[in-house]
């Protein structure tokens, strides 16, 4: 058995301590505390010695998979590198020591940067003022619905109430819709992956609040028709909404304002660098047009509250910290290097794709933006599933891509390398795809009961899902 196999309660001893604390000032306290509150029993925990302890939490970091320890190809998810100088500046102490509830006065820095990230995000996407105040993409999401309601309804136009989402878009759309309590609608994707215009036409009515869209989409492909989109969404009176997951090709190419959308929000923590995953922190800013600044929710950075605005969707002015790094990021590209970032990572995306398509099936046969979908391997008599390419790629020391989304094809493999990954990086990756292919065509059964050297091997995800163990012990 490795050591990491042992969980720290497996390696408590009786009488063996990792610290040592003071005795306690505050011991007469205790009585202030009301019985029934107090602990009757010690607490369950460990005796461990402080290299024990060092050791199990060293050894878990091990097994962990970041994007500082190899590459992560996660489609729709951009899990672009953080240079770690926007880590240093974040925690310097001018920083990290303020509060939200500080005198303004105090704050004035802060309140410099707030204003400062909002104009340069403003001038990235087109569009006339952002709210920082979100802390996530799908909060950015919510919010900005809250804004297109708003709008509605300040103009008396209360029976919009239906959203439409195309049937390629990212799960949070239709669902950030529901709990804004607006009805939704899809509209058909055309086998080329884009929107269908003829289907969208015959959903427009005077009942529409907008439209949700990405672009490039799920499938990493140009929406070409959105200025016709626009027009069509914008003369039946709705609002379009721009999903800002897919945001890292069009970085100094296009910008969402100027093909016509009126919303947006931005996934800071995938576009502009700052850490993704783990549980957080994030930030999901919403931008919108000039006519809808009114509705911007509350507290704002100008301290102006219209009565048109959506009201409040934060305490504060959303997570100082990434916001930070953003704001970090954005000033060390500079105008003149952000512009790299989306060709870069388009001609990534298309490397790869175009590399292993005599491997795996490619259903649409075009160039991608960030990001492109296989249907699966090419030769697939041999039973080798999606998910069985996924598990065995982790036996190789890669992170597997997304898989079973978008939904429009039955063995999905969502591929995203972001303009950070060198050459070298991506022909390992094509190489151990190519090796994957060789093995479920020789040796099917070696794929499927992958992965053979993770230290949890092949999980019952059904039953993962359905009864989850979230704690050690009852």
């Amino acid at each position: 058995m490795k050591y990491y196999d042992k969980l720290i309660f497996e390696l408590s001893k009786e009488g063996r301590c990792g610290y040592s604390l003071p005795e306690s000032p505050w011991e007469e306290s205790t009585v202030s505390i009301p019985s029934g509150l107090r602990r009757t029993d010690r607490p369950r925990l460990p005796y461990v010695s402080e290299v024990d302890v060092v050791r199990h939490y060293t050894n878990l970091s091990n097994m962990n998979f970041g994007v500082d320890t190899g590459f992560y190809p996660l489609g729709s998810c951009t899990m672009k590198y953080n240079p770690k100088i926007n880590e240093e500046i974040a925690g310097m102490a001018a920083f990290h020591g303020i509060h939200p509830l500080q005198p303004r006065s105090t704050v004035q820095g802060v309140m410099k940067l707030y204003s400062d990230l909002s104009a340069a995000l403003s001038a990235i996407t087109g569009m006339a003022a952002f709210t920082l105040n979100p802390f996530a993409g799908a909060h950015g999401e919510l919010t900005g619905l809250m804004i297109m309601r708003r709008y509605h309804m300040c103009r008396g136009d209360m029976k919009r109430t239906r959203v439409i989402v195309p049937d390629s878009a990212h799960g949070t759309n239709p669902a950030s819709a529901a709990v804004c309590g607006l009805e939704v609608v899809q509209v058909k994707s055309l086998p080329d992956g884009t929107i269908d215009v003829e289907h969208l036409k015959s959903l427009l009515d005077d009942t529409v609040a907008g439209i949700m869209m990405t672009n490039p989409n799920t499938l990493g492909l140009f929406e070409t028709r959105i200025e016709e989109i626009a027009d069509l969404v914008h003369g039946c009176g709705g609002l379009l909404y721009y999903d800002g997951a897919n945001m890292n090709p069009l970085l100094g190419v296009a910008r969402p304002g100027d093909m016509g959308f009126d919303i947006m929000h931005l996934n800071l923590h995938k576009t502009f660098s700052t850490p993704h995953g783990g549980g957080g922190p994030g930030a999901g800013p919403v931008g919108v047009a000039q006519r809808l600044k009114p509705c911007l929710p509350l507290p704002r950075i100008d301290g102006e509250e219209p009565e048109e605005n959506a009201g409040r969707v934060s305490g504060f002015m959303g997570n100082f910290g990434v916001l930070l790094k953003a704001y970090a990021y954005i000033l060390m590209l500079g105008k003149q290097n952000i512009r790299l970032a989306g060709p870069l990572a388009t001609l990534n995306a298309n490397y790869i794709k175009e590399s292993l398509k005599d491997c795996y099936r490619l259903p649409i046969q075009t160039v991608c933006k960030h990001e492109f979908v296989f249907d699966g391997l090419a030769d697939q008599s041999t039973g080798v599933t999606t998910l069985d390419v996924a598990k065995r790629l982790l036996d190789y020391g890669f992170h597997a891509p997304t898989v079973y989304f978008p939904l429009l094809f039955h063995q999905s493999i969502m591929i995203e390398p972001t303009e950070t990954e060198s050459k070298e990086t991506l022909d390992s990756f094509i190489e151990v795809m190519r090796m994957i292919a060789q093995e479920a065509a020789a040796d099917p059964d070696m794929v499927r009961s992958a992965p053979h050297n993770t230290p949890v091997r092949r999980p019952d995800e059904t039953e993962a899902a359905r009864h989850p163990v979230i704690k050690f012990f009852d």
